[in-house]
């Protein structure tokens, strides 16, 4: 054990927050939050964890202030920090997909391209990217930051469309809004300082972090088989199955039977079970996994 905590890690406050938890636990590390404090405990004496505004942490990262942190790929840019990328976590608070940075107008307006808003007030949060995109295209337009609320501006008639985030459109399509084109792609980014990965030991401990997280997420996706066959059933069951190399095999006491384990894909999995009964498999049980390394 370290006299003192390695590894300073800046994890993501608010929308992120309850999901990066999630993600850390089923990785191996339990993260305690209290009330009203921005430094949680972790399970492990070689990481102090501190929660920051996603917004905030490229920098942070970028000064030294954290050693590495969980932030998104939007904030980067929109920031220009300059730091590692360990790697991309695809996942957010309501899906494992990217969300996306969308210009959005009134459903009942004429625009319908970026082009149409040439002279308009465009309302946003993410400003920098806002900027360079519509300069991309060379539309004038005139951008402000958005505080919040940002798209009830386009119904209250403070701006002509916006440029805000969406995993699922469904706040865009609450308001009326109409999507006319995406600004951005963007998701969850393990980053980390130069300095920092420098440094053998915080950068064994970065690396663990990221396999073990990567592992967990990989996860999401997969459950395991396991079930009993007759042998002369075995290659039936077996072009049944896809695996992640090749199912295990292995013989029963009785001699006329096998038993075959293999991880599949959660998408399949409610459609692979009936087929295995069909073609002889019997006592199939179905577990989720943790980590798939």
């Amino acid at each position: 054990m370290t006299d003192a905590p390695l590894l300073k890690l800046g994890l993501p406050k608010g929308s992120l927050e309850e999901s990066t938890i999630d993600l850390f636990s089923r990785a191996g590390w339990k993260i305690h939050r209290y009330t009203r404090n921005y430094f949680p405990s972790i399970n492990d004496p070689e990481i102090t964890a501190r929660l920051c505004r996603v917004q905030e942490i490229p920098l942070y990262v970028q000064d030294g202030v954290l050693d590495a942190g969980l932030t998104g790929k939007d904030w980067i840019l929109e920031t220009g920090a300059d730091v590692v990328k360990i790697s991309d976590l695809v996942y957010s608070k309501a899906s494992n997909k990217p969300a996306r940075w969308v210009l959005a107008v009134a459903g009942s307006s004429e625009y319908t391209k970026p082009q149409d808003l040439a002279g308009k007030h465009i309302a946003t949060e993410l400003i920098g990217v806002a900027k360079r995109y519509f300069e991309n295209l060379g539309i004038p337009v005139k951008i402000t930051y958005s505080w919040g609320a940002t798209e009830a501006k386009v119904v209250e008639g403070l701006a002509d469309a916006i440029v805000e985030v969406t995993e699922t459109e469904t706040t865009i399509r609450a308001h009326s809004l109409r999507i006319i084109d995406e600004v951005l792609s963007t998701n969850t980014v393990f980053i980390a300082n130069a300095r920092t990965m420098d440094d053998p030991a915080k950068r064994r401990k970065i690396e663990q972090i990221d396999l073990l997280l990567q592992g967990a997420l990989r996860a999401e996706s997969l459950v395991c088989l396991k079930m009993n066959a007759p042998t002369d059933k075995l290659n039936a069951v077996l072009d049944l199955l896809p695996a992640l190399n090749s199912p295990t095999v292995a013989p029963l006491q009785n001699g006329s039977w096998v038993s075959v384990e293999t991880v599949v894909g959660t998408d399949i999995v409610r459609d692979l079970i009936p087929q295995l009964r069909h073609v002889g498999a019997e006592g199939i049980l179905e577990y989720a996994l943790n980590k798939v390394i």
